[in-house]
């Protein structure tokens, strides 16, 4: 059992890095306060050629797998640009792996490329006001009309949409009475973002202000045939596929920033000075530091098994789940702890401390509930009834 990272895997976080470092924590500060679209870091990143690090090779991508690309992650998070700056491409990295595994050749050809240049921005359109994590019963649809879709309905909690070109969208074709399960009768597809037929509107929120989030009103939105991904009716399976390597994402980038807070707040805690020496040098201060660091610690432990496992082909389920609530709650404690150590300067913008905070809190919401996972791993670990 080895767990130093591969010398490749060492030169991709630094790259990475290196990539990151024109942007500070100020550019960062600037996009948290004006809640513009971080759009020269998203260039940068798509020109360094990160988009594609686990697109294969034979459509512009690397071709690595999930470990690869959580690190990648971690690193971007760790840097202090956090969810604002995972989030406006984290789509690119796997949410597009629907088309790699059931698109056609010429549908790979067509989408993946300009996405991986940066050339293309999307969205993913699946949650429903009315429906949360219940997906099976969404409500838009998309009823077929000779060599094209037309789509009514509403999403919400949709990032990027502001920006996005395209989307790929989750619909029902079959209403869900005359499907044999609840899972049947969804289709996905990747079609352009027609704002002639889709209304955008922005949800303002706690934190990644720089990545916005929408709700959206769509009324008569054409789809053409060879938009749709895989057969009609198997949607719900195709993005299921994708969801355990969101899963581990999610992990990697909470981790990068509850690092990053406990960096800060470790430095802090050496050079602030009160009653003639360093409020480091006070155990109510070390204990808890020190603690962040292991919960830290374990939970990446967690997210490079589940990684490791999905990049062997091995089932993961369990241990995607367990990395992202683990790492979630890891870094919402390590933010908080940052905040605690620095004080009332810790309620101030300029020391970046209150920005971790709101922004690791969407990976303790989405893409699943803590709860959620708890009930899974209840039940398909320890084998109790389902529960909901």
């Amino acid at each position: 059992m080895n767990f130093e990272p591969t010398p490749e895997q060492v030169a991709i976080c630094d790259a990475v890095e290196q990539s990151c470092s024109a942007f500070t924590e100020d550019y960062w500060l600037e996009r948290d306060t004006d809640g513009e679209f971080p759009h020269a870091f998203y260039d940068a990143m798509a020109k360094a050629g990160w988009f594609g690090m686990a697109i294969p090779e034979a459509y512009g991508g690397s071709g690595l797998g999930v470990t690869e690309a959580a690190l990648m992650m971690q690193t971007v998070a760790a840097t202090g640009a956090c969810m604002s700056g995972c989030s406006s491409f984290h789509i690119n990295i796997f949410g597009l792996n629907p088309i790699v595994v059931f698109g056609t050749e010429e549908q790979k050809q067509r989408f993946l490329p300009p996405a991986l240049t940066g050339k293309t921005k999307t969205c993913f359109g699946v949650t429903e006001p009315n429906t949360g994590l219940n997906t099976t019963q969404l409500k838009t649809r998309a009823v077929r009309s000779g060599d094209r879709y037309i789509v009514h309905g509403q999403k919400v909690w949709i990032s990027t949409a502001q920006v996005a070109d395209r989307i790929l969208l989750l619909a029902r074709t079959t209403p869900i009475e005359e499907c044999r399960s609840h899972t049947d009768g969804l289709s996905l597809f990747y079609t352009d973002l027609d704002r002639s037929k889709v209304s955008i509107r922005r949800i303002e929120k706690m934190g990644r202000k720089a990545v916005d989030s929408n709700e959206l009103f769509i009324d008569n939105l054409e789809v053409p045939l060879e938009d749709r991904i895989g057969e009609e009716g198997k949607g719900f399976r195709y993005i299921l596929h994708g969801m355990n390597p969101e899963r581990v994402l999610l992990a990697a980038e909470a981790i990068g920033i509850g690092r990053v807070a406990l960096r800060k707040a470790a430095a802090y805690a050496n050079e602030r000075v009160v009653f003639d020496r360093p409020i480091g040098r006070n155990q109510g201060i070390q204990h808890p530091l020190a603690q962040n660091w292991m919960e830290l610690e374990a939970a990446n432990l967690m997210m490079l098994k589940a990684a490791w496992l999905y990049d062997n082909g091995r089932e993961c389920g369990a241990e995607a789940n367990a990395a992202k609530y683990l790492a979630a709650e890891a870094g919402f404690h390590a933010c908080e702890r940052a905040i605690l150590t620095h004080g009332g300067f810790g309620y101030a913008k300029e020391y970046h401390v209150e920005r971790y905070l709101r922004e690791v809190m969407i990976t303790r919401i989405a893409p699943v509930s803590r709860e959620m996972i708890l009930s899974y791993i209840a039940e398909r670990v320890l084998g109790q009834s389902k529960s909901y």
